[in-house]
């Protein structure tokens, strides 16, 4: 899956997310704003790790 892709699927798990937080559903809009932070941090280190820059590791 290129990057394009992992975009879009962070950016859709962040609306439905959204849209559950609008509507009352609490845990799982949690749920799925952790996972889409989780998913464009890993993606964000990747793509800083393909660049050649330096984590904090």
């Amino acid at each position: 899956m290129n990057d394009f892709y992992k975009d879009i699927l962070t950016g859709t798990v962040f609306i439905t997310g959204l849209l559950g937080f609008i509507s009352g559903e609490f845990i799982i809009s949690s749920a799925l704003f952790a996972t889409s932070a989780i998913a464009s941090n890993i993606n964000l280190n990747r793509k800083r790790g393909k660049a050649g820059q330096l984590s904090c590791e």
